[in-house]
């Protein structure tokens, strides 16, 4: 007996390790097949540098950079390549809502004016009260108005401007660099009573009813952040959220990171645009790579699942619970999966067949981060050139299915 069972166990070694070998095989085909497909779109042209990355709730299954973050000098991007994410950048501010809420600094359902050291009130509705968790579901009635574009951007100091587009569109310019003003005055000019540029800032729905996409109302949030914590919204979440998931690479600023790092931006493949930053930053300008972001996914995954390390498992209901209906959309997005205009929880969007995570875009970024909560995988893309016609699009979503075609079989 003893005999045979050597040899049953020798046996069942043997295949173990030479199941091991053919899965490490299959393994390396795969992420062979993986790259080799994804480099087959970026040999279109269209986009100059990016990276992706596949992760579920344990950690990243890949990821990877292709391309270039500075074309002229033909650096690589890579997966440690540094850049703003856009408005994937609001998910953060959410998860920020609700560690402060934790620490009993505030809560989602206070009226926003117990934070201001200005008056704000939507002038169609002056009774009506505007409170942080409308912010958060964008249902508060504060909108995006001119000064919004023409007031948010500007121009990182001591850089070379030579050869660089200076406008990214007609409403959006590079101010600047010492013309920016703080965010308490951006927002006091925008949204105060009198405020100089509160013109067509607030929209004629009643707050709390109607979905409306805002910058502002993101940027208001943070700023409630440190109205209710004392500590800015750049500090806060270096030490709530940054540095406990280990996003070592990552900030909200120029000086946070090594800017040697950090990816040239293109309107287009030929169109260098400068360094910028914005006033509105909580609303789009985190600063970071796919390595970091990918941490960063994981932990929303294990979040949703009641396994989040940052957060503990009630404020994770609360961020990620479903806040909105039918009634409170003028149109609904039932087309684009990865639209996270379908429903809302704090700054975290649902796509229509409950995909959930954020996209981001600005001058030269766009940025995509999802999850499926039915098998736990997620996906991210961030790319350093814009596009705008179909060829553009069919591209970018032709990689971001090519991700996950290729997941699952990662998880093997």
């Amino acid at each position: 007996m003893k005999r045979i069972l050597l040899l049953v166990a020798g046996y069942i070694l043997t295949s173990c390790n030479t199941q091991k070998v053919d899965q490490a095989y299959t393994g390396k085909n795969i992420r062979d097949s993986l790259h080799t497909e994804i480099s087959s779109i970026y040999r279109q042209g269209i986009f100059n540098g990016f990276a992706v990355a596949i992760v579920d709730g344990q950690s990243a299954l890949y990821q990877e950079g292709f391309g270039f973050s500075d074309v002229k000098n033909k650096k690589a991007y890579t997966d440690h390549t540094l850049q703003n994410i856009a408005s994937v950048s609001k998910t953060f501010v959410g998860i920020a809502l609700l560690k402060a809420q934790e620490l009993g600094k505030l809560h989602l359902d206070d009226p926003v004016q117990k934070y201001l050291p200005f008056k704000m009130v939507n002038p169609n509705f002056p009774q009506a009260k505007i409170t942080i968790r409308q912010l958060a579901t964008h249902t508060s009635s504060i909108t995006d108005n001119e000064f919004y574009l023409s007031k948010t951007y500007y121009l990182k100091p001591d850089q070379n401007l030579e050869g660089v587009k200076l406008n990214f569109d007609e409403e959006q310019v590079f101010n600047p660099s010492d013309s920016i003003i703080s965010m308490k005055a951006f927002l006091e000019n925008v949204l105060a009573e009198n405020g100089k540029w509160n013109k067509n800032s607030f929209s004629l729905h009643q707050p709390g009813n109607i979905y409306e996409y805002s910058n502002v109302g993101t940027t208001l949030a943070a700023f409630i952040i440190e109205q209710a914590t004392g500590q800015s919204f750049s500090d806060f979440t270096q030490k709530y959220i940054l540095k406990p998931l280990k996003m070592n690479d990552s900030g909200w600023k120029f000086e946070d990171i090594s800017f040697s790092e950090f990816s040239s931006l293109y309107e287009d493949p030929k169109t260098l645009l400068p360094y910028y930053h914005s006033i509105t930053y909580p609303d789009g300008g985190l600063i970071t790579n796919i390595n970091d972001l990918g941490k960063y996914l994981t932990e929303l995954i294990k979040g949703y699942n009641g396994k989040g390390t940052i957060l503990a498992p009630e404020s994770y209901k609360e961020y990620f619970k479903p806040q909105l209906n039918a009634e409170n959309f003028t149109e609904r997005n039932e087309q684009n999966p990865y639209s996270e205009s379908y429903n809302s929880g704090m700054f975290i969007g649902y796509g229509y067949t409950g995909y959930i995570g954020h996209t981001g875009g600005d001058p030269g970024v766009m940025s995509i981060l999802f999850f499926d909560p039915k098998n736990n995988l997620g996906r991210i893309m961030i790319f350093n050139t814009n596009f705008s016609d179909k060829k553009g699009n069919d591209a970018f979503y032709g990689i971001w299915n090519v991700l996950e075609k290729y997941q699952s079989k990662l998880r093997k």
